[in-house]
């Protein structure tokens, strides 16, 4: 599965910010870690900042603070912000639309829906830093998760 770039870039500055709790993170500073445009994850601080997640504090010595409560934010919370997980509007043009495999076939994706947002709703920012910490997934899980790619 792929999720957008505001999404990721949303995610990995949620979690710099509950990493450096101690004091307030630049635009800059997560651009740069992440090799981004600071325009772009701006926009995406400026989302998060409207959903309560992250709050700014201006002039010197100022940047952005998490503000959520990382054990009860999940990866869903942040995601839905920027791209809606689930079935994708049918327009009724589709070939077989209408048929019974067409029917099946939207079961199946049903489901697949259902256990991403699922999994994505049991993860936790607190979950992910301890993951980040650990050095990410084994690599087992990681190979996997690229071999579905």
């Amino acid at each position: 599965m792929k999720l957008q770039i505001a999404s990721r870039l949303a995610i990995f500055a949620v979690l710099e910010l509950t990493e450096h709790s101690d004091r307030p993170l630049t635009v800059a500073e997560i651009a740069a870690k992440y090799g981004v445009s600071t325009h772009h994850l701006a926009k995406v601080m400026h989302v998060l900042g409207r959903a309560g997640l992250v709050r700014s504090a201006r002039g010197a010595g100022g940047g952005y603070h998490a503000c959520g409560n990382a054990r009860r934010t999940t990866l869903l919370d942040i995601i839905e912000l920027f791209e809606a997980l689930g079935p994708s509007a049918q327009d009724g043009s589709e070939p077989g639309n209408g048929t019974a495999e067409a029917g099946a076939l939207d079961i199946v994706l049903g489901e697949i829906d259902a256990a991403v947002r699922a999994t994505f709703g049991s993860i936790t920012v607190a979950t992910m830093r301890r993951l980040v910490g650990r050095g990410g997934l084994p690599r087992a899980a990681a190979a996997a998760a690229a071999a579905v790619r």
